[in-house]
């Protein structure tokens, strides 16, 4: 089982896993190791996620997730097949939680006081400026 969050848990036949071969330089086993780690989770078909909480997190991961509603989490960052599939795994708990995790939205506040009062000093200030570099004698 995997745990995202308190309320949600992914069991494991849920989640598949390829290996294929990373990028970017190697060494001697460069082209016979597969140790990129590609974890794939069918979003759209997982009996273990609510209608809401599918569209969460389909709409906060949709540049992740395919056409047919799976979502892909790679990691190529260790030599190793098994580091990189615990680091796919982190990395999938990490994103669904922050899908699933609802915005709280934003409150509406007065400008404060002290920020009109530092706008307008501003402008003055800047007006007297311009003042400043007019040559004597040219005012309309």
């Amino acid at each position: 089982m995997i745990r995202i969050t308190d309320t949600v848990t992914i069991p494991d036949d849920e989640v598949a896993f390829t290996a294929s071969r990373s990028s970017g330089p190697g060494g001697q086993h460069v082209n016979t190791t597969d140790s990129r780690v590609t974890l794939l989770f069918d979003v759209a078909a997982s009996p273990s996620l609510t209608r809401h909480q599918k569209e969460m997190v389909t709409r906060s991961l949709a540049g992740r997730i395919d056409k047919r509603g799976v979502l892909r989490v790679s990691s190529q960052t260790s030599r190793s097949q098994k580091s990189n599939k615990e680091s796919a795994i982190a990395r999938f708990v990490e994103l669904m939680r922050r899908a699933l995790t609802p915005v709280t939205p934003r409150k509406d506040t007065a400008v404060p006081r002290s920020a009109r009062r530092k706008r307008l000093v501003r402008k003055r200030h800047t007006a007297e400026r311009k003042r400043q570099r007019r040559t004597p004698g040219m005012d309309e």
